[in-house]
């Protein structure tokens, strides 16, 4: 996409309190273009709900413990949406629970997203359902294939993001190069956690923004308490791109997708030594131990980098709200 075709951006009423805007946001009727990003066991129900009734797109995530029964009972928490919230799913899951996709298809949100894998089979079945599609992409190649493959909006998402990931780009040339790739609306995810950082993109041209660490510290996610005080504790160099976690909880995630956590003890461990870990029944015994204890110094934490700009733990609303009204105000100022 030229950058004179790149997504127009208002701001409206530039002597007042501007409004943030794109024209993939007002397509969907979203009064601010944030998504947040559909981390699973984190992005339930009840944050879907919270981030649409804030002016975004709430997403239910299903991840590596994904089933169609959880996405049943996460659901119930979106009806008074009627439809305005998302479902993501992780290709490897689906194809282990298939019925998980005719639950997402059947509950008829605004948005599927898949990533994660290759198979591509899903989107021709998702869009005859009237449902937008979207998928996660690393490099210009994969932004290419997905567009080829009929998605409708693309994730950029970058090395800095928390969670499962490619760590090939950062999220700035990986949003340049996506944008000059696809003519596709695209998203920026990955290390967004102030109101420069949102406007930076936005002003690159991203169409809006997937949004991880700084709703996964809100008091409408489903994290521990544990868990949110471990992120508002830490900053952006505590973090680390690991496949240990996956290893030693033997869950099948590809290797091009390892997690950025919060560094623990566990890493300091095992980060590296993998090949030993898979072996050691009593280290993956303590991690299964720590994880049903809610132990984070012992137990994954996804964090993205922009983690450190966590102070307190907040309502959905008073994040999407600080941060979409700050990058207002520095677009505002923009000549």
């Amino acid at each position: 996409m030229p950058a004179s075709q790149r997504e127009p951006l208002s701001s409206d009423d530039r002597t007042a309190a501007p409004s943030l805007t794109t024209e993939w946001s007002r397509a969907l009727g979203l009064r601010v273009p944030v998504v947040n990003a559909p981390m699973g066991g984190v992005a339930g129900g009840r944050l879907a709900a919270a981030v649409t009734v804030a002016g975004g797109l709430g997403m239910i995530g299903m991840g590596s413990a994904g089933s169609a029964a959880a996405l049943r009972g996460e659901l119930r928490h979106t009806t008074p949406q009627a439809g305005r919230f998302g479902i993501g799913l992780v290709d490897w899951v689906v194809a282990a629970e298939p019925e998980l996709l005719d639950v997402a298809i059947a509950a008829a949100p605004t948005l599927i997203s898949v990533s994660f894998g290759t198979d591509a089979s899903w989107v021709g079945r998702v869009r005859d359902s009237g449902i937008r599609t979207a998928t996660q992409v690393y490099n210009a190649t994969d932004a290419r294939r997905a567009e080829d493959a009929g998605i409708d909006v693309l994730v950029a998402r970058g090395a800095e993001g928390g969670g499962h990931g490619a760590v090939e780009m950062a999220t700035l040339p990986l949003l340049d190069a996506v944008l000059d790739a696809v003519s596709v609306p695209v998203l920026a995810a990955g290390g967004i956690g102030s109101p420069a950082s949102l406007a930076a993109v936005l002003a690159a041209g991203a169409s809006g923004v997937w949004l991880g660490t700084h709703l996964a510290a809100c008091s409408e996610s489903s994290l521990s308490e544990a868990g949110r005080r471990a992120l508002i504790a830490a900053d952006g160099t505590d973090t680390i791109v690991t496949t240990a976690f996956d290893v030693a909880m033997g869950l099948p995630w590809p290797a091009r997708f390892p997690a950025r956590v919060l560094r623990n003890d566990f890493t300091a461990r095992w980060a590296g030594r993998e090949d030993a870990l898979r072996t050691d029944e009593q280290a993956r015994a303590a991690l299964t131990a720590a994880v049903d204890a809610d132990d984070p110094r012992t137990a994954p934490i996804d964090a993205g980098q922009g983690v450190g700009m966590l102070t307190a733990v907040r309502s959905a609303a008073q994040v999407i709200d600080d941060l979409c009204s700050g990058a207002a105000h520095l677009l505002a100022r923009t000549p």
